[in-house]
């Protein structure tokens, strides 16, 4: 036992193999189809081209071929005469201008009133038991039902279709304002309260940081359905704007007015939807890290 004791102990070490590099776990599928992974920026640009290029060239299969009927589907050509002559004879200009007032007044008042209403709503749960019921039930009521309503309330001039503007966002806003609060981890508000913020400080320096992306989301996704009503609105004895040429064309059958109309509001919406994000870039550099 002695022998063999004294063997063991003057025998070498084992010298353990050095372990593997950890791997880096992604995404099992890389590129196109790879779960939030990034894509090279000649594919992106790629894909936008497509994207833009498809619907145009299906477009003008369909018309320039003989496949569908002008009355039902004019040419690209036909479409660009007819903004021509709109914009130069018809006043379009003033079409555009009288629309974007109209949304810009009836989002900009749903902003403002709906941001405190939300953020009261998602904070306090006393404000939820009060306010929940309401908004809840009225924003499955279809907002057309309201127009006779809305005029005798306020007429038939522009603050009749503000307000349709007002009402088909507002209570969507609230919501979604509230949900983002709900969704702040309940630990970080206790961290705050831990370090001596007051109720105050909860709200302005934790709270209101915390929800401002969803804030910008939030009206970036809703001014939308702010042009959706806006051909709503324009039902009210309207004499301008996008929705009310629109449904002038309908009644004369002038298809390419009518692709003018959704062309010019679809790249209105684009164009805005772009500004929200260079905003949320500008103002919230550090949310795309949060995010990630």
């Amino acid at each position: 036992m002695a022998v063999s004791s004294s063997r063991a102990s003057t025998s070498p070490a084992r010298v353990l193999p050095p372990l593997p590099p950890p791997r880096h776990h992604t995404s099992p599928a890389a590129g196109f189809w790879g779960i939030r992974q990034p894509i090279s920026w000649w594919t992106s640009a790629a894909l936008i081209t497509c994207a833009l290029i498809g619907p145009l060239a299906c477009w003008s299969l369909l018309s320039y071929g003989g496949f569908v009927p002008s009355l039902f589907l004019p040419t690209p050509t036909q479409v660009g005469h007819a903004a021509q002559i709109m914009l130069i004879e018809n006043g379009y200009l003033a079409d555009i201008a009288a629309s974007l007032f109209r949304v810009g007044a009836g989002f900009a008042i749903a902003a403002l009133l709906s941001l405190p209403l939300g953020i009261a709503m998602g904070t306090f749960r006393g404000m939820e038991s009060l306010i929940t019921p309401i908004v809840g039930t009225v924003r499955y009521m279809p907002v057309a039902a309201f127009i006779p309503l809305v005029i005798l309330w306020v007429g038939l001039g522009e603050a009749a279709k503000i307000t349709i503007i007002f009402m088909g966002i507002f209570f969507y806003n609230v919501i979604m304002i509230a949900d983002a609060v709900k969704f702040i981890p309940e630990e970080m508000l206790n961290v705050s309260y831990t370090m001596g913020a007051s109720r105050k400080d909860v709200l302005l320096r934790v709270i209101l940081p915390a929800i401002s992306p969803n804030i910008i989301d939030t009206f970036r996704v809703n001014i939308a359905g702010a042009w959706n009503y806006l051909v709503i609105s324009e039902l009210i004895a309207a004499e301008s704007g996008l929705g009310y040429r629109i449904l002038k064309a309908q009644r004369f059958l002038k298809t390419d007015e009518i692709f003018v109309g959704i062309i010019t509001i679809g790249t209105i919406g684009l164009m805005l939807d772009i500004s929200f994000k260079l905003l949320s870039h500008w103002l919230l550099p550090w949310a795309k890290y949060s995010r990630s």
